[in-house]
């Protein structure tokens, strides 16, 4: 039996996002084990990865910042834990498991050490100026050390690759493979019927970089031609440096701009409420809320950046739109407006490309296969 270890930054998203993959494993007869920081707090998340017949571990580390004294504790931290745990696999995703992950998998002498890059980050994202264009010298420099001792790195897009190879932040001796994301699971998102009234949705973390500000310019504008229409907005104040504000948030949901919802464990209710949904990001791996969004049968608006414009066929089944253009933002949510006759066709169409394409089975069976799991 194969000892699989799965290392992440996020508690939630061993569930969220790895859920199915961790399922797979264990129906291929791995032992599974996870690591996150702060699982022995997270009673509920533990609990739940337990009766699957997971086996948890707490790891030490800060999911955004630079702090070298956090960051060698953090490296011990996961290091120690895999000189116990002695998995034959490991498949680190995000920043730091990725790099400090991969760098103590390597000491720890861990058979297979893989690696999935889930979105650039604040890093690469952005500007490049002041604190952004030091930190993302470092991270280049920390990447390129750990994947080159990787067997094999998973993208969520050909462009994350392509910019990984061009800047030799992933050696060529190094195997790469892009998957669709994360994939989706078409069994338990399904189509929805539309609402009565025409409403737009946007899920994201509430940061810059995921276009939170574009929608709400747009919403505004929107707005004074037609106040009935609503925007919808399910996210939470995350601790990232490009993250926005409660009193800016505040501030939109005083003025009426949108309806903000909160962080929501089950987004299929917000997404049952929605028409059309919204992610003007400026970069992606692959934007799971489209693919649910998809896979519910509804029209999408996200931009013509990388891991975004996969997910659609402009035209076919939403519009895409330049990054970090509120213009063209407020043409397209006009668009499904005033011809409402498109919203379900074109939601049709994102039913069946997320059948097709992005089924987390689909997914999740290439990456085992390339990990020898299956």
């Amino acid at each position: 039996m194969k000892r699989v270890l799965i290392l992440a930054s996020y508690a939630d998203s061993l569930l969220n996002f790895r859920g199915a993959l961790i399922q797979s494993a264990i129906l291929a007869g791995a032992e599974v084990h996870v690591a996150a920081p702060g699982l022995t707090c997270c009673s509920k998340i533990t609990k739940e990865l337990e009766c699957k017949g997971v086996v948890v571990h707490d790891v030490i580390m800060r999911r955004a910042g630079l702090n070298p004294i956090f960051d060698i504790v953090t490296f011990f931290s996961i290091f120690i834990m895999l000189r116990a745990v002695k998995p034959n696999v490991m498949l680190s995703y995000t920043v730091k498991p990725v790099i400090y992950g991969g760098i103590a998998a390597w000491f720890a002498r861990v058979q297979c050490r893989f690696s999935l890059i889930t979105g650039l980050g604040y890093a690469f994202t952005g500007n490049a100026s002041g604190k952004r264009k030091f930190l993302k010298r470092v991270v280049r420099l920390l990447y390129r050390f750990s994947l080159a001792r990787s067997h094999g790195v998973f993208f969520q897009n050909p462009d994350d690759e392509a910019l990984f190879r061009g800047l030799d932040i992933l050696p060529g001796i190094v195997p790469s493979f892009v998957v669709n994301g994360s994939g989706v699971d078409t069994s338990e998102y399904r189509p929805a019927p539309f609402p009565s009234r025409t409403s737009f949705l946007l899920i994201a973390r509430l940061l810059g970089d995921k276009g939170v500000r574009e929608y709400v310019q747009a919403a505004e504008s929107v707005k004074l031609k037609y106040p009935k229409v609503s925007f919808g907005l399910v996210g939470w104040i995350d601790e990232n440096p490009d993250a926005i504000g409660k009193a800016e948030l505040d501030s939109w949901v005083k003025a009426g701009t949108i309806d903000f919802l909160g962080k929501l464990a089950d987004v299929k209710p917000a997404i049952t409420n929605s028409s059309v949904y919204v992610l003007p990001s400026y970069r992606e791996g692959t934007p799971r809320t489209v693919l649910e969004a998809m896979a519910m049968g509804r029209p999408v608006i996200t931009t013509d950046a990388p891991g975004c414009r996969e997910t659609l066929v402009d035209g076919y089944n939403g519009f895409l739109v330049p990054v970090k253009d509120v213009n063209g933002l407020v043409a397209a949510i006009l668009r499904f407006i005033e011809s409402p006759e498109i919203i379900s066709v074109m939601g049709g169409r994102s039913r069946t490309i997320a059948e097709n394409k992005y089924d987390v089975n689909k997914v999740n069976s290439f990456m085992l296969n390339k990990m020898g799991i299956q």
